[in-house]
């Protein structure tokens, strides 16, 4: 964890291996707007806000005992948040697993007193692909399958914008 905060940004995401990275990087270049670095492509879970250094056991122990198996994830066209100005990489939809994911996850939050109120009744999964994008005028994206394989509790560094891995599981 930084030095450089008490209270680090955290969230919960599963994290893309390279062949999706690099198939999402290659959705990223036909999209306008400024494309988010491809190293920090990822598909949250649940975003956490910043948390007290001292939360830090207890998620880690979410993390290592949530129930959940590798997905498979179908990504077949690009959509848009036009209040935030993000285009990102959209499932038509959501697998029953990853759903399942994020409900076993809010609940072990929820159970440690630690879900986030802003982050429990809503879940749009997605990857980020460009900030300061106007709508997707491409519809014809080739579909990225993405064996979801690895879940990971990042921190957003907030005086380089880089995200750091606090620790990661794969899922079998």
């Amino acid at each position: 964890m930084s030095h450089d905060t008490h209270c680090p940004r955290l969230f919960y995401a599963l994290w893309p291996d390279a062949a999706t990275r690099a198939a999402l990087a290659a959705w990223q270049a036909r999209l306008p707007g400024k494309p988010v670095r491809a190293d920090k492509l990822h598909l949250t879970l649940a975003f956490l806000g910043q948390r007290p250094a001292s939360d830090l056991p207890a998620l880690l122990d979410i993390l290592a005992h949530l129930p959940a198996r590798a997905m498979p994830l179908l990504f077949d066209h690009a959509s848009h948040f036009t209040k935030l100005a993000l285009a990102w990489a959209a499932l038509a939809q959501p697998s029953p697993a990853l759903l399942d994911l994020r409900a076993a996850c809010m609940q072990r939050l929820a159970e440690q007193g630690l879900a986030p109120r802003f982050e429990h009744d809503r879940f749009t999964p997605h990857v980020t692909l460009a900030r300061q994008a106007p709508p997707p005028a491409i519809d014809d994206f080739a579909p990225i399958a993405w064996l979801a394989d690895e879940l990971v509790l990042v921190e957003s560094l907030k005086s380089s914008g880089d995200y750091r891995i606090l620790a990661s599981r794969k899922l079998s």
